[in-house]
């Protein structure tokens, strides 16, 4: 008996072939499902890239209302004695004070220090002082980018909710990473930066 002509046979045969189909499929959609957010928080990115290109001039920043540090505090560059640094951080005073954070307006510019002494921007920073939740364990605010940064406390005597994307500056730590074991500060760095670089 020929088993190619068994109804029985063609009947399984065609069952199998449904169920990789389906298999196969269910796996495509798995796939395109983990990867969307993936691409929608890069297109999100790329939205602030384009929000906040013109700042790679710090003039261009300082007329838009950034200045060095927030009202006498964070005003040299940031570093960590083990993890690395942030930089000069620029804060608009006026986008701090209101309530909540937009994605497309940060708070805050951080500009990497050049080896010829100038400064050039690397990473944007939202920062929250609003959103305050006492409760003792509550460290976490706003969220952005599809879960992926999620702002919080890193600072407990500031208390500010803050978090970084590192949009123009590779971070070996991750892109919104606080710190960047790749940025040095200079020696000496509780001074500003040049402010024309």
């Amino acid at each position: 008996m020929n088993v190619a002509h068994c109804p029985n046979h063609r009947h399984k045969v065609r069952i199998s072939l449904m169920a990789v189909v389906t298999a196969v499929a269910g796996l495509m959609l798995a796939t395109m499902v983990s990867i969307n957010p993936v691409d929608a928080n890069q297109s999100d990115l790329a939205e602030v890239r384009r929000a906040t290109a013109k700042y790679h001039d710090l003039e261009t920043a300082l007329a838009d209302g950034y200045q060095l540090g927030y009202r006498g505090i964070i005003t040299g560059c940031i570093e960590h004695p083990a993890n690395g640094a942030m930089g000069y951080h620029y804060f608009n005073w006026d986008l701090i004070d209101e309530p909540g954070v937009h994605p497309l307006e940060p708070e805050g510019l951080v500009y990497i220090p050049k080896p010829n002494g100038d400064v050039r921007l690397a990473a944007v920073e939202w920062v929250d002082p609003e959103e305050r939740d006492d409760r003792p364990g509550v460290t976490s605010g706003a969220v952005l980018f599809g879960g992926q940064l999620e702002l919080h406390i890193l600072n407990p005597a500031l208390g500010w909710y803050i978090g970084h994307a590192w949009i123009w500056d590779p971070n070996p730590s991750g892109m919104f990473s606080d710190w960047n074991p790749d940025v040095v500060c200079p020696e000496g760095s509780g001074a500003p930066p040049p402010t024309n670089p």
